[in-house]
């Protein structure tokens, strides 16, 4: 094992695939010039014909990507969450429904990584966290990475997915540190992830919080805390949102018979809301309280330090769910 940092994670997936597969390249905008982060030294590598920088225009090389994959290639693309929506003509009507539309001939091996960078004053326009509308876009894998080694691992499976995935880098994680297998120590001599396989990142028998992204940290926290009143909390990190593992969150609210979700997107039409769905359809008769969902409030994100904070989930605000489903 060796101490990772999240973002270097993401550094070391993108060297190993693209030493892996030559077809694998990486655009974005400015990557070139990178000499710390996710893209660091990838032009001394790999060259400019891998390494490409894009201009200001997401619809172009959002779309460019698409092209490229259904030739053969297996392109990365580097973005953030808040440029996506001037590339949604091509990653909706193109991206998601190619495969369909042409009968399965026709195979999209392109992901885009996007950085949600909230949390730290970027204001309305750079702070989206829009995850939960890809959710409702059929022919569209959603990845939401919440440790290095995940991060890592699933990043690594998504570049070898024949779908198009959209890999969701929670920003307020990038300097988290975390244990990253060895490529040596591992079967097959690489750490990769599959989708669609939840991780127990607590064992608990009173609650059940499913955390998305970010929200994971702040149910270990609370799980830790809660520990030290004689409550024991179980957590679930789903890490994929498409495809999702929802047999691993009924089993534990069978267990539990209670459920809180932390989700740092907005509550409307959240992930927390369609998690708490399947739930209340699928396992209704294991609940002993009602869902509690903890996620954004429904506003904007305001630029002032003195707002924001209280739009986001937060341990406070988790512990008191978690309280109130047992007190029912």
């Amino acid at each position: 094992m060796a101490q990772t940092v999240f973002i270097e994670a993401i550094n070391q997936a993108i060297i190993e695939e693209m030493r892996r597969d030559e077809n694998v390249f990486i655009m974005g905008e400015d990557i070139r010039r990178s000499v710390y982060g996710a893209t660091a030294n990838l032009l001394s590598e790999f060259g400019e014909k891998r390494v490409l920088d894009t201009p200001l225009s997401e619809n172009g090389f959002f779309g460019a990507a698409i092209g490229a994959s259904l030739v053969g290639m297996r392109p990365i693309v580097e973005t953030l969450t808040s440029f996506m929506w001037v590339g949604m003509d091509q990653l909706i009507s193109q991206a998601a429904k190619m495969r369909y539309m042409f009968g399965g001939q026709a195979t999209l091996p392109v992901v885009y990584r996007a950085s949600m960078f909230y949390g730290g004053g970027s204001a309305a326009h750079h702070s989206d966290r829009s995850y939960p509308m890809f959710m409702n876009m059929p022919g569209i894998k959603v990845i939401v990475p919440s440790n290095p080694a995940d991060m890592k691992g699933l990043l690594k499976s998504a570049v070898r997915d024949n779908d198009p995935c959209i890999v969701f880098e929670d920003g307020t994680l990038a300097g988290m540190r975390g244990e990253v297998p060895e490529n040596e120590d591992l079967p097959g001599d690489e750490l990769i992830v599959p989708f669609g396989q939840a991780e127990m990142v607590r064992e608990g028998t009173d609650c059940t919080i499913v955390g998305v992204a970010g929200g994971v940290n702040i149910a270990a926290s609370v799980s830790d805390q809660l520990a030290q009143e004689g409550i024991s909390v179980e957590v679930i990190d789903p890490r994929t949102l498409v495809p999702f593992d929802k047999k691993t969150i009924l089993n534990s609210v069978e267990k539990t018979g209670r459920l809180v979700i932390t989700d740092p997107a907005h509550k409307v039409c959240s992930a927390a809301s369609e998690i708490a769905s399947i739930v209340a359809e699928e396992g209704f008769w294991s609940l002993q309280a009602p869902i509690q969902k903890v996620a954004s409030e429904q506003v904007h994100i305001p630029y002032t330090p003195a707002l924001e904070p209280h739009v986001y989930p937060d341990v406070e605000k988790v512990t008191a769910a978690v309280k109130r489903t047992l007190e029912s």
